[in-house]
Order: structure tokens, then sequence, then C-alpha cells
């Protein structure tokens, strides 16, 4: 089987040197083998690997999350990529669309032409989102009011944090759809999206209930799982389980 020096892998992968120094350090990439003159050399095994881990860093995962889901026991290499290929698909229809929008807005900054006011929010899920919003105040009047509340006290800044924070959440979990929906990663990436859930909401004393119904709510209408306006077939059953998991063990 060839192997490669750390020179040549990293002028393969596009990565520095250094990089894959710091990545041996940390038990993330470890080579083959090193030879008596202490020389790292990868086989294919560790092209791999770096394949994946540097997919995960193009859709900014931790590295240390990253370490757990490669050497999680049920991790399926054809399954992750299957993932990452629907995310960086789902990532550049959303691009593609606000660079038309940029396009756009040049064009009228320059030419000084009228513009639709829609064209401004092209890429944003601006009608879904007001569509949504009109649902859940027919659904939940006063949790809504309750939520919106809250939410109109954080500034502008924070708000951004909160939605970034949010979305970069569900794409962890999105990507961890072929993993056990009770297993520690997913619990503890579900921790995380909880927060977040109650961050949009405000505080409530049936929290727990309602982030149960939220599962179900996942699970049964696919509108709420899609990831950057594109479908997740199996991603609400997944949600389902984990956050039901999450309840039974974490809330009551």
């Amino acid at each position: 089987m060839k192997e490669y020096t750390v020179k040549k892998l990293a002028k393969m992968a596009g990565v520095s040197v250094r990089t894959l120094h710091h990545y041996d350090q940390i038990g993330l990439l470890k080579p083959s083998i090193r030879t008596d003159a202490r020389y790292r050399m990868y086989g294919e095994r560790e092209l791999l690997r770096l394949q994946q881990i540097l997919f995960y860093r193009e859709l900014d995962f931790e590295l240390k999350a990253i370490g757990r889901l490669l050497d999680s026991h049920n991790f399926d290499l054809v399954g992750a990529l299957e993932s990452q290929k629907q995310m960086l698909l789902s990532r550049r229809k959303r691009l593609d669309t606000l660079v038309a929008t940029l396009d756009k807005t040049m064009l009228h900054l320059k030419n000084k032409t009228m513009m639709n006011p829609e064209e401004l929010y092209e890429g944003l899920p601006k009608e879904q989102a007001a569509a949504w919003r009109m649902e859940a105040k027919e659904n939940w009047p006063e949790q809504v009011a309750h939520a919106e509340r809250e939410l109109m006290r954080l500034s502008k800044a924070d708000f951004k944090a909160l939605q970034d924070g949010f979305k970069a959440n569900v794409e962890q979990l999105a990507m961890m759809n072929h993993l056990d929906p009770a297993g520690s990663d997913v619990q503890a990436a579900i921790a995380q999206h909880y927060h977040y859930i109650l961050r949009f909401w405000g505080k409530a004393d049936d929290a727990a209930e309602a982030y149960r119904g939220l599962g179900d709510l996942y699970a049964n209408d696919p509108r709420y799982t899609q990831v950057d306006g594109v479908p997740a077939e199996t991603f609400g059953n997944f949600l389902q389980r984990a956050i039901h998991h999450y309840v039974d063990t974490q809330l009551r």
C-alpha cells in the first residue's frame, strides 16, 4: 500500500504541514507509521479520515466534535458522506441565491434603477417565517406572544448571534442523522438545541412537555425539518427520538 509523507499529504489536501502536525498532537489524525528517522507516513485509511475532517471543518464543526464523530463505534463513512453531500448542496443552493441577490442590489445601486422590495430578501426565509408565525399564533397565541416579548428584549447583535447559533446547531444535528439518537454525542447536541429553544420561547413552567411536543411536530410536519430549504426525509423522526430521550432522561 502506498504511503505519503506529511509534506506530500499536506500538498495533496491543501493544508499546511503545521496543521497535520497539530492533528497528530491532538490525536485527530495519527500517521500510519513513523520511520526510524521519526518521519510521519500516511496510508489510505488516514487519507480518508483527513477527507472527513476537512469536510466537517468546511461545515464549521469544531475539532473536538469531529474527533468524537469519527471515533464513534457506530460511525458510518458512507452515511456521513451522503449527509455531507446534502448539507453542502443545500449550502451551495442558498449561497447561489444570495449571490444573485447581491448582484441585483449592486446593479440597482450602480444604475439607480427601481427594484422590487421582495428581491432584497431572496435567499432569506421571510415569507416562510411570516406564514409559520401566523400559524403558530393561531395554535399557541399565548406562547407566541410570550416568546416575542422575550426576544424583543435582545439587542440586534444578540438576536443575530442566537439565530446563527441555532442554525449551526441544527446543521450539526442534521449531520448526526445516521447516529443513535440516544448516543452521547447526539444528546449533547440536543441539550444545546433545548437551550436555544428556551431562548426563543422564554422560560415556561411546561417547557419539558412543550419540548417533547416540538419533537412530535418535527416528525409530523416536514416543513420544520428542512435544512436550507431542502427537505430531510428522516431528520424529523431522528429529532423526535432524540428529543423524547432527552426529555425522559434529563427533564423528568
